[in-house]
């Protein structure tokens, strides 16, 4: 079992300073990895990550939500070509440097989004997209 990270990721990089094996990576390049992944072979489910990020955008594995329910205002971010995702997102991270997103969209109050199919992504990043080294 590992964390995951969902497209409710606005790359705020916060989660990054709390992790104590250093297994949260930014996706390169953004326009096709748009979250931060965590490398589930390095992941020690110590869920330091969870309360750091200020989108709520972590999830132990297994409780990643199918039926996630909006406040309204949430912004989530898809690779670029995803349908329906061409709002721009501005903003800062934990850091204050700045975040830009070409391929998001907002949430409206009570929509219910399934988080489920965002975990194959934390997977994918590091079996064979840019997060992979065969060094490892």
């Amino acid at each position: 079992m590992t964390h995951v990270i969902t497209r409710l990721c606005l790359r705020d990089s916060g989660c990054v300073d709390v992790c104590p094996v250093e297994c949260i990576v930014p996706g390169k390049p953004v326009d096709q990895w748009p979250w931060y992944y965590i490398d589930p072979d390095t992941c020690i489910d110590c869920g330091a990550c969870i309360p750091e990020c200020p989108f709520e955008a972590i999830f132990v594995e297994d409780e990643t939500p199918a039926e996630f329910t909006a406040q309204g205002g949430e912004y989530v971010s898809m690779p670029a070509g995803t349908p329906g995702f061409d709002t721009v997102y501005d903003g800062e991270n934990h850091h204050g440097d700045p975040v830009h997103l070409e391929h998001t969209r907002v949430l409206e109050a009570g929509e219910t989004i399934d988080l489920t199919p965002d975990i194959q992504p934390n997977y994918d990043y590091f079996e064979d997209g840019p997060g992979y080294s065969a060094l490892d």
